[in-house]
């Protein structure tokens, strides 16, 4: 399977945070056997890696550069990523809300950005890729075949969170959750490098009041549309 530029085809699945696009991504890859690519698991190894490190998140050059030498990589365990920074597995400390806000900081930096770009490049392999970020089908795969730009209300995201955090037994403010996530829009739709907007050709799903299995079903369409086997 390919594009028509002969690459292996790629998924991009874009969209705020709690969207569901990490869920969509994920059951997406295992039903097409793609490989999965969740960008924001790199910018939060990276905003991990400052705060283990004591850097000040608003010294752009020192997160540059220790983005340039991120030590990270990914692997699969029944059929969930995992994340390892310098051979810790930080897949559950990546989640953390502290993690969440650094990240989207850590990624607002235009080096810190060009640093893993090419990074993000590499897991196009065969048979595909399904990425899932904020700035997929926009900036990093921009010829994608197919691009989805997954959305829900700020008040269907928070509740999406503190009932995922209730689960963990991790309590919380729901008021709190829906201030941050409404922080943390703005501030990801506003920064000046590769700010989160859908791409012109993207398909614009809204996951608000819908299930999992509907959305999946709509962007296996829209594969199936659009990419040749």
């Amino acid at each position: 399977m390919s594009d028509t530029n002969g690459l292996p085809p790629v998924v991009t699945i874009d969209g705020p945070s709690g969207s569901g696009k990490g869920t969509i991504a994920k059951l997406l890859a295992d039903r097409l056997s793609f490989s999965l690519l969740d960008s924001g698991a790199l910018y939060r190894a990276a905003a991990l890696a400052a705060l283990n490190k004591e850097v000040d998140l608003s010294n752009d050059k020192l997160l540059t550069e220790l983005a340039k030498d991120l030590d990270v990589r990914f692997t699969v365990s029944a059929g969930q990523l995992q994340v390892w920074l310098e051979e810790s597995d930080v897949t559950a400390d990546i989640r953390m809300e502290r993690v969440s806000m650094a990240a989207s900081k850590v990624a607002a930096i235009p080096g810190v950005r060009a640093a893993l770009l090419q990074r993000q490049r590499d897991f196009r392999q065969p048979p595909g890729l399904v990425a899932d970020g904020r700035d997929m089908g926009t900036t990093v795969f921009p010829d994608a075949p197919v691009k989805v730009y997954l959305t829900a209300s700020a008040e269907e995201r928070a509740n999406r969170r503190f009932a995922q955090l209730q689960e963990k037994g991790v309590s919380v403010s729901l008021r709190d959750l829906l201030e941050d996530i409404r922080a943390r829009d703005a501030q990801d739709m506003n920064r000046k490098a590769s700010p989160l907007a859908p791409a012109e050709d993207a398909v614009e799903l809204d996951s608000t009041g819908v299930s999992i299995d509907e959305v999946l079903r709509k962007v296996l369409d829209l594969v199936q549309e659009r990419i040749s086997p």
